[in-house]
This record gives structure tokens, sequence and C-alpha cells, in this order.
């Protein structure tokens, strides 16, 4: 045979090849344009089984949890009528219908796509009413998971929230996203993805009373934000964890970006002089001053070398004569706080601010968290160290600052924050337990205790500037700080914008809980942390030390008769739906569901105080009933 019939033999068998592959991309195409309805959202992206691991607080309570939510589908060649298809789903879904349709007739995408992803049980519930009474053929639900966040707002800064892929975008969801959905497990021919617990150390009690505190100091104040942290002050773990403006994580994308931040680990600020306590202790353990010690602040801070170049002088709001070391504390001078910053040298001074945690993170795990602003020492002007000294010059986090003030309540040791305490395995096992962690000693036990005495004098004493926090029969030691912020228009200090803060601990004797309150540009009657922000303290030391076992002296005890009337209840018939279980008791519950077949997940003792899924959700083989009783 000739090459030339070879190749001729060749180009003929391509041919064939080439003819077959089109024929059947042909019929291919045929089937889905002619018979849409047999390619329909089989060829959807299929899910993993995931279970992501629940968060908890520290008593087991449920923060977030797993669930399957419906995702709205579309097979576009099913449609029937397009615009009535819209209209229809932009009234159920919250949609724009303008917007809708625009997606619908879009010529890119003309076969599967998400209308929306992840809807609430409700939208669920509305729209197969809707499905039932009107068709809507090429419309269908489908099963994803999501995430519920029961407590709604409650710790959602800290909590965080996922995407619509079940990934952790922020807080704890992000930062340990890892452990909530670890890689796959196979079982057989079945993918499971299973996720370890988190317990975190906030206490649900504790944080719902600080937000409540906060809340009506927010619409009080009309600040622009406002934070409270409550620590435990002897192992450094959050009890409550405060940041206002808000977020519900279970609907995060309808929040601005400046609701969802976390600003006690983000916002940068000059604390004012709250300052003064870290800064007289550095003083104290570098042995330039004694609690002892005199300042005579008639005057201004004005030495020679401010003459020489002009700079400003120190000023006091008040004239406070002769103080010693703890009268500066009480009143709050920053004259006499400057005086005490010339018997120490630039450097050393800059080095116990860092011992103390300024100018680095805390290595809290929570995503973005500030250094602050701490330039070297080489940077200093000639009027920094006394200006840092009252506060100014200086840039803290809200977590830096809580954090610093463990020191006066372990004795001068640095305490690592806590925020989670302990990683819990599906089976039950603890995979890591978060103890107490001590960074450095920053100063000794003497300058600590002192510092403690120090601030109790500016709580207590009728001059002190913390006196609106005092609490009849318990000792709290205390410091307020008014500082002024820079206007970025000018890039002086502004004479409208301040930072008002109370940064308190008590009891004195024996620490057991640090409180800090920071209300950024209040609107109020006031702009002072003493008059705005020490009510607050007041109020949360009243509340929460019968709670934590904080005596309080000359407290009485309420009696009450020991005799409760329960009403009694009906007992719930299961249907298709769940019904509502809130306030039954936990035999009711048990006998109501002792002929069901639904699956069980009860947590507690007592009465119903949560449920999920929700009262009126349908009942099908994936259902899982989880019932919280307190």
């Amino acid at each position: 045979m000739s090459s030339n019939d070879i190749n001729s033999q060749r180009f003929r068998i391509f041919l064939i090849i080439l003819f077959i592959v089109t024929a059947a991309l042909i019929v291919q195409y045929a089937v889905i344009m002619l018979a849409p309805g047999n390619s329909s959202v089989k060829d959807a992206p299929q899910f993993p089984n995931m279970e992501r691991g629940g968060i908890y607080d520290r008593n087991g309570r449920l923060l977030a949890i797993q669930t399957r939510l419906d995702s709205v589908t579309g097979w576009i060649p099913e449609f029937k009528n397009k615009e009535n298809t819209a209209r229809y789903l932009s009234e159920v879904l919250s949609l724009d219908e303008t917007e809708l349709l625009a997606r619908f007739n879009d010529p890119t995408r003309q076969g599967f796509l998400y209308i929306k992803r992840l809807i609430s049980p409700t939208e669920s519930h509305n729209l197969k009413i809707l499905m039932g009474e009107v068709k809507l053929p090429g419309i269908r639900l489908e099963k994803e998971q999501g995430r519920n966040y029961p407590e709604k707002e409650l710790a959602s800064h800290l909590i965080g929230y996922v995407g619509t892929d079940n990934t952790g975008l922020d807080g704890i969801e992000y930062t340990f996203n890892q452990i909530l959905a670890p890689p796959s497990i196979t079982t057989g021919d079945e993918k499971i993805l299973y996720g370890n617990d988190i317990y975190l150390t906030i206490d649900v009690n504790t944080q719902y009373i600080t937000e409540q505190i906060a809340r009506r100091a927010f619409e009080e104040h009309k600040p622009e934000s406002l934070m409270i942290m409550v620590m435990d002050a002897k192992t450094g773990e959050f009890y409550s964890y405060v940041s206002l403006p808000s977020f519900d994580p279970n609907n995060f994308s309808s929040y601005s970006r400046e609701e969802r931040n976390n600003l006690p680990a983000t916002l940068t600020y000059e604390p004012g002089s709250v300052m003064k306590i870290f800064s007289l202790a550095s003083f104290m353990e570098l042995g330039g001053i004694k609690p002892q010690d005199t300042f005579d602040t008639s005057n201004s801070y004005n030495p020679d070398i401010f003459k020489k170049y002009k700079i400003p002088p120190i000023t006091d709001l008040g004239q406070y004569g002769v103080l010693d070391t703890t009268g500066i504390l009480v009143h709050s001078s920053n004259v006499g706080t400057a005086m005490a910053s010339d018997t120490v040298r630039s450097i050393d001074h800059y080095n116990m601010l860092k011992n103390f945690g300024f100018g680095n993170k805390t290595g809290i795990p929570l995503p973005g968290e500030s250094n602050g602003i701490l330039n070297t020492a080489k940077k200093w002007s000639i009027r920094s160290k006394p200006t840092i000294a009252i506060g100014q010059e200086i840039g803290v986090s809200a977590l830096q600052m809580i954090t610093a003030a463990t020191v006066f309540t372990n004795s001068g040791i640095l305490l690592k924050p806590k925020i989670i305490d302990k990683v819990v395995s599906p089976e039950g096992k603890i995979i890591k337990d978060y103890k107490r962690e001590s960074v450095r000693e920053v100063v000794s036990p003497e300058v600590a205790e002192s510092i403690l005495l120090m601030m109790e004098q500016a709580v207590s004493s009728p001059q002190g500037t913390v006196r609106r926090a005092q609490v009849p029969g318990l000792r709290i030691s205390g410091k307020s700080g008014t500082a002024q912020r820079i206007d970025p228009e000018t890039g002086t200090y502004s004479d409208e914008d301040f930072m008002a803060s109370v940064l308190a601990i008590f009891p004195t004797e024996d620490p057991k809980l640090i409180v800090y309150v920071i209300i950024e540009d209040p609107k109020g009657q006031s702009y002072y942390g003493g008059r705005i922000a020490s009510p607050i303290v007041k109020e949360l030391a009243e509340t929460l030390s019968p709670y934590y076992g904080i005596a309080i002296e000359d407290n009485q005890l309420l009696e009450h008769s020991s005799s409760v009337i329960i009403p009694s209840r009906n007992f719930l018939k299961i249907d298709s739906t769940i019904p509502d279980f809130k306030g039954m008791s936990k035999r009711d519950v048990l006998f109501s569901l002792d002929n069901s077949d639904i699956p069980l997940n009860l947590k507690g003792e007592g009465w119903v105080v949560f449920q999920f899924p929700p009262a009126g959700e349908e009942i099908n083989d994936e259902t899982t009933l989880y019932l919280e009783f307190k």
C-alpha cells in the first residue's frame, strides 16, 4: 500500500470519529432542549454531609449549632413564566424583583442557578405554602448544611459567623475553622465531615447582664461605640465581652462592616488617665518614686526645656496643691504624673510599658487584633515621656488595657487573656484544655498591692474621680480616663470628641473580677469617664458580686416560701411539624415524644429554654430535635 493510500485511510477514520463525536453532542443538546424535565437539578453541585462542631459557653449553653437549611434553586429550562416566578419569589424571599428577573434572563446562565442560599425556616415554610398554591416549575428547595446562632446578638463579635459555604468568616468561627470543620473521615461509601466542639470562657448569664447594662448606657449617652469587658482577675478568662453596635450572626450580611467590627480587639485609641496606674507602677518598680513621695502640683508642669523650645505646659483641671503618689491617682493629676516621670529614664519607661504588654498583641485567638502604638524610646520627643505617662501619644486596644490590669490582681504577674475554655471531640473527649497562662513578672507583689490600694482611694475618697462607682460594703479599686481624640481634619486634639473610660477591680482585698468600660465619643450630658462610666461599673458590681459569690457587707438575705405552684400542662401531640416545647418540663417532653421516632439531643435539667428546629418546621427523615433545659 502506497503512502498516499495510507494517508487517505487515516483521513477517513478521522472524519468518522469526528462525525460520531459531533452526533453525540447534538443528541445530548437535543435531549436537554426538548426534554428539560429529565435534566433537572441533578447536575447541581453535591455537598458533603458536614457536621460542623458546636460553640458553647463555659457551662455548656449552646451558642452556635449545625443545622440543615433550605436553599432555593432554579432550573431555568423548566421555567414557564419568568416574570411571575420572579414576582412570587421576590415577595417570599425578600429579593429585588427586577434584579431577580435580570438573572433569569441572563444569557450566560440558562441552566442551574442558586436563587437564595440558606434561607430561614420561616422563608422555607412560606415558600412551601406558595408552591402548593401556585405552580412554580423549575423551583426547588435543596437541603444544605447551615449555621444557627440561637442567642442571636449575644457575644456575636466573639463567636463570629460563617459564609454560605459553611466556612468561618470572623470571630471564633474563623480562627478555629479547621477545628470546628476538620478534614473528612470516610465510613464505607458515605463521606462524613465531623467537627469538634468549642467551649468559650464566656458565661451566658454574665454576658446577658452586661449587654443589657451596655444597651441602656448606649441609649443614654448616644456614643459612637461602647465596650464592656468582664474578666476573671485570677485566670484572665473573659466572662463577658460586649461591643456596641452589635449584629445578629444569623443575618450578618444585613449589617454594616462597622457594626460587625470587633472593637475591643481592633480599635486603637489613646487611653487617657487610666494609663496613670501603669505609669506610676512602672516608676515605683524602677525605684523612681515611693508611695509616700510628694509633688507640688500648684503650678503646671513646665520644665526649663519646655520653655526653651516653647512646648506647651502640662496642666490639671483643678488646683490640687501638694499631692503624694496616692493623691495623684485620687485627683488624676497630670502635673503630678508628669513630675513623677522625671524620676526615670525614657528607655526604662518604655521597657516597662512593653512588659505590661503595650505595643504588642495579647495573643487572643481573634482575627484583626491591633498591636497598638508605642514608639521606641529613640523616637520619643522631649515631651513624650510625661505625655505617654498621662495616656497620650500612645495607642492601645481595650484588650491590652484589661489584660495589663492582671498584673495588679496576680502579685505583679501578667496573664495571657483567655477566651477558649476547651476543645472537645465528637466522642466527648477533651482534645485541649486551655489553662491559666502566665506571661512574665512585671512588678513586685508590693508594687502591685500598692497600686490596688491607691486605686481604691480613687473610688472611696469623696474627691476621687471614680467615686460614683462606690458600692457600700464592697471594696472597689478603680481609675477613670477622659481622653481627647485627634480631629482627622486638623490633626489636633478635638474639643468635642472624647474617649470616656473606667477600669475597675473588685474586691480590692482579694480581686475576683476586672471590669473595663469604654465609651467612644459620647453625646449625652457629659463626656467625663468618672461621671458616665463609673455608674456602669457600680451597676455591674452590684449585679455580678452575688452571682460570683463576692460578699457585700450588710446585705440582707431575702426569704420566701418554699412552695411553688406549677400549672398543669397538656401533653403535646406530634404530627407533621415540630411543636413548641418552650417552658415544658423534661418529664412532659419525654412523655409527649414517647411514641415518636424523632432522634433527640437533650441538655440540662428542668424546663425547656431553647429548642431547635423551631416550632412549625416540618419533620422529615433528617430531623434531629435539640432541647435545652434549665
